[in-house]
């Protein structure tokens, strides 16, 4: 009777130990990830949830792989610890380059080789995903076997973006983690200067006659970007010699998503329609009732038609004439810093998750009071772009869970994903990496507070625009495979190998016959008849024939961003 009275009381105080310690876990956990965009007591109640829902997934390891960005640095050197302490579930992350990380995902949908659990994989594989249908319906899983490992906090309609990782029928194969925009970035100080101004309107004049002369701005198009471009490359500031633009043109991956991300359709070589452009999108592939068509003009696609190949010509152009000279030897990283070192007045197109790092926000980029010398803008567009069509373009990488991780796994696995991007979480992970995921952290006290810090990009999140600035969308059939033909014909061109036209003509070659010899499980491609490069270019929208020149158009920075200013 005393043995059984002592061990119940021994149970006891086990079970108020292991309440105690777990109520100190849950508090440390929110300590570290204050503040947040929530209430103390639902973030409370949010990791709760996260602690009883792993329990039985305690001491399990599930292996991620990401690109190397801040972001999933931050996730795995800190928020997975706070995982790990909380659930009992270790996060093995592998941080790689993002060209590694679509070469695993495909080789493990297309093959069934396993490799990782789950992955953060960018939206614009959307759709591949959608065809090749090897990566989990989040849709189905979160209302079936995956219901009672669904944070009840989730909150879908609080993400930016949703849309980006729902195929064709509006179901989520991949939920995002990560956000960021390519938007245009120049010295606000200098263009602010009544002397640079007074020299820039002398430079229009002397250019384009008194009567056609304009001020210095935000460029509207691609006319006023290259005279912008021009004027500061050669006119020293302060007696220091600067550039008008600066980019990146080194032969890797990186230059391929220079262009497939979106450059085409800023240039405007898709169609109107968001948002991608129908029927013929940003990387020039006409689609219809979701069946790609072709990319090359004969068939009716606009890869190597005139747009296209202005598009890479103003590219070259303006990496030869207006960037810094080590600009070619340079990757997305390299050029994501360029713009710091204070020798260059503007960059059409800036990655915005850089922004957040220290070189933005120290030296000559700060002024007297600690608020950057810098803005964002919206991008300007080229000579075939016509309104209602995208206007720029947005990056999100999302978690992807491939469909040979089962079980338990899977549910670890969903598990983390949600705990990354969850309210607790995702305001800690903004300050960390600059890309936002949801409303509420954009909203948040400790943002708006702050948000003229951040130089525009707060607004450009919580406006309309973002409806402008979308991923590569549902209408590449294969990303991997069409990716490929991209960036090593690109650095011919730069190089001077061969023309734009013959670049741009090899990769519509070469997507074509990537899609001809296609058999996906969905939506597979079947490709237009040949017709002559005459018919196509004589029909309305894209392809569209040869333009000139646009008149150039800049306006004041406080009317260019009034499109950032209408609230969501």
């Amino acid at each position: 009777m005393l043995l059984s009275r002592w061990r119940l009381q021994l149970g006891l105080l086990i079970a108020f130990t292991d309440v105690s310690h777990a109520a100190e876990t849950i508090e440390s956990v929110a300590n570290a990830l204050s503040p947040s965009s929530l209430p103390r007591h639902e973030m409370i109640a949010e990791l709760e949830w996260f602690r009883d829902a792993s329990h039985p997934f305690r001491n399990k390891t599930i292996t991620v792989v990401t690109e190397d960005i801040p972001t999933h640095v931050w996730e795995r050197d800190v928020l997975a610890q706070l995982f790990l302490r909380l659930t009992g579930i270790r996060v093995k992350y592998d941080i790689v380059g993002e060209g590694t990380v679509v070469e695993n995902i495909f080789k493990q949908v297309s093959q069934g080789v396993h490799l990782y659990d789950i992955y953060v994989n960018d939206a614009d594989h959307i759709g591949t995903h959608s065809r090749v249908q090897g990566v989990v319906n989040l849709s189905d899983y979160m209302r079936d076997e995956g219901k009672p490992f669904t944070n009840p906090y989730l909150d879908l309609d609080d993400f930016l973006n949703l849309q980006f990782g729902q195929d064709y029928d509006g179901n989520q194969l991949q939920l995002p983690d990560q956000q960021f925009a390519n938007l245009y970035w120049f010295r606000y100080d200098w263009f602010s200067r009544k002397d640079i101004q007074t020299k820039f309107r002398t430079f229009t004049a002397n250019k384009y006659g008194e009567e056609n002369a304009y001020d210095l701005g935000v460029p509207v198009n691609f006319a006023a970007y290259e005279d912008i471009a021009e004027f500061f490359t050669n006119t020293p500031v302060d007696g220091k010699k600067v550039y008008g633009h600066t980019d990146f043109g080194k032969k890797s991956p990186s230059l391929g998503w220079r262009f497939t991300d979106a450059w085409l359709s800023i240039a405007g070589a898709g169609d109107s329609g968001l948002p991608n452009g129908s029927p013929v999108d940003e990387w020039g592939i006409r689609v219809k009732d979701r069946i790609p068509r072709g990319s090359s003009v004969k068939r009716g696609g606009a890869t190597n038609g005139p747009a296209a190949v202005y598009a890479l010509q103003t590219y070259i152009d303006w990496l030869n004439n207006y960037s810094p000279p080590d600009a070619r030897q340079g990757t997305f990283r390299d050029a994501s810093v360029s713009a710091a070192k204070g020798n260059v007045a503007q960059q059409i197109f800036l990655y915005t998750l850089w922004v957040n790092r220290d070189e933005y926000h120290q030296g000559e980029m700060i002024n007297q009071v600690g608020q950057p010398v810098w803005r964002l803008a919206p991008t300007p567009h080229g000579r075939y772009w016509d309104q209602g069509m995208k206007v720029g373009y947005q990056d999100a990488g999302s978690w992807t869970i491939p469909k040979t991780t089962r079980g338990p796994r899977r549910a670890a696995a969903w598990l983390w994903a949600q705990f990354a991007v969850s309210k607790s979480a995702a305001l800690s992970k903004f300050k960390a990496g600059g890309t936002p995921v949801r409303h509420s952290t954009l909203q948040s006290p400790s943002i708006q507070d702050n948000k003229q810090y951040w130089g525009g990009l707060i607004e450009f999140y919580q406006s309309n625009a973002i409806n402008l600035w979308t991923d590569t969308g549902l209408n590449v059939p294969h990303y991997p495979l069409l990716f490929r033909t991209w960036w090593p014909n690109l650095d011919q061109a730069i190089d001077g190998k061969i023309t734009p036209q013959q670049a741009m003509d090899n990769i519509a070659r070469l997507q074509d016959r990537v899609m001809s010899e296609l058999n996906l499980a969905k939506y597979s491609p079947q490709l237009n008849p040949v017709k002559t490069r005459d018919y196509w270019l004589s029909q309305p929208g894209s392809p569209k024939p040869f333009r000139a020149r646009e008149a150039p158009k800049t306006l004041p920075y406080e009317k260019a961003i009034e499109i950032w200013q209408v609230k969501r």
